[in-house]
């Protein structure tokens, strides 16, 4: 039975219950869990509790150790060697959730990670592991370990925007750009995780719980395409997200997906990068703040 909704794009939990329960997480179906918490130790709550069969999906791990920054991308060999011994191929269906209270968090990084790398058969857990629970579907502390598989990445650059483009596409507007983080720290009026906060100019800001409902799940298409229309964002027209570290501009890709718009680019470095390396005249906000 294939999954409902848009190519897999997202599953319900009943869905994966059943595929759970069928005995048919495996090579052909592997569930990884993508939590990652400022405060709290994602790995160890993993092994507490998890969806069965699940592996543990560490965006501390993969990712490119050698930047500055939090999160980026890393290497193809980096990615491909990670996945694999995750038991993911290139012909492996995978669903990836988190555990954060909102519903979903970091999911949508990991489900955006595997396309930018070339595997478009990667589904996001539709609620999250929040609802997962509250459905009362099972949970174990119970380690498997999956099979190694061979996994061959290849970068989709198209879906990764560099500082460079950024900066030159604050002239040329190119592309659209939409801002996911909240309000406060896209004004500039709150600090950005210790940094000073602003904005790229020419850019949105649609804070990525606005695609999220009260349950945790994703809201339906049509209150997605109203979202964007809101913001006068045209999803005929290239577009690129952004955020803190790239993580929550993954919701953005993901919302516009479901609309059916794919080639949602996302700027790795956001705004870590871009407060470190913009000029000052590129970096908006409306408190001026005296050194």
């Amino acid at each position: 039975m294939a999954p409902p909704m848009l190519s897999r794009t997202l599953v319900t939990a009943k869905w994966l219950a059943e595929a759970v329960k069928a005995g048919r997480v495996g090579p052909g179906l592997r569930v990884l869990d993508a939590s990652w918490y400022p405060e709290r130790n994602a790995r160890q709550e993993f092994k507490e509790r998890h969806i069965p069969g699940a592996a543990f999906f560490d965006i501390e791990e993969c990712r490119d150790l050698a930047s500055p920054y939090d999160f980026m991308l890393p290497s193809e060999s980096h990615f491909a060697d990670y996945v694999g011994r995750l038991g993911v191929s290139n012909d492996t269906h995978v669903v990836v959730y988190d555990g954060d209270e909102v519903g979903t968090f970091y999911a949508p990084r990991a489900w955006w990670m595997f396309r930018a790398f070339g595997h478009n058969q990667v589904s996001v857990l539709n609620g999250g592991f929040k609802n997962w629970v509250k459905e009362g579907h099972p949970v174990t502390a119970e380690f498997s370990q999956p099979t190694p598989a061979v996994f061959k990445a290849r970068l989709n650059r198209a879906l990764v925007k560099t500082f460079e483009e950024m900066i030159q596409n604050v002239a040329s507007l190119q592309f659209q750009v939409v801002d996911s983080r909240p309000e406060g720290r896209f004004r500039g009026t709150e600090l950005d995780q210790g940094l000073e906060s602003g904005h790229i100019p020419g850019s949105v800001n649609i804070p990525f719980h606005s695609f999220l409902s009260d349950t945790g799940h994703e809201k339906s298409i049509e209150e997605i395409q109203e979202i964007f229309r809101e913001k006068k964002v045209d999803l005929s027209k290239p577009l690129t997200a952004t955020c803190r570290k790239g993580v929550t501009a993954c919701h953005v890709a993901l919302a516009a997906y479901l609309c059916g718009k794919r080639d949602v680019a996302v700027y790795d470095g956001s705004w870590s990068e871009w407060f470190h390396r913009a000029p000052p005249r590129y970096k908006v906000s409306e408190v001026k703040r005296h050194k």
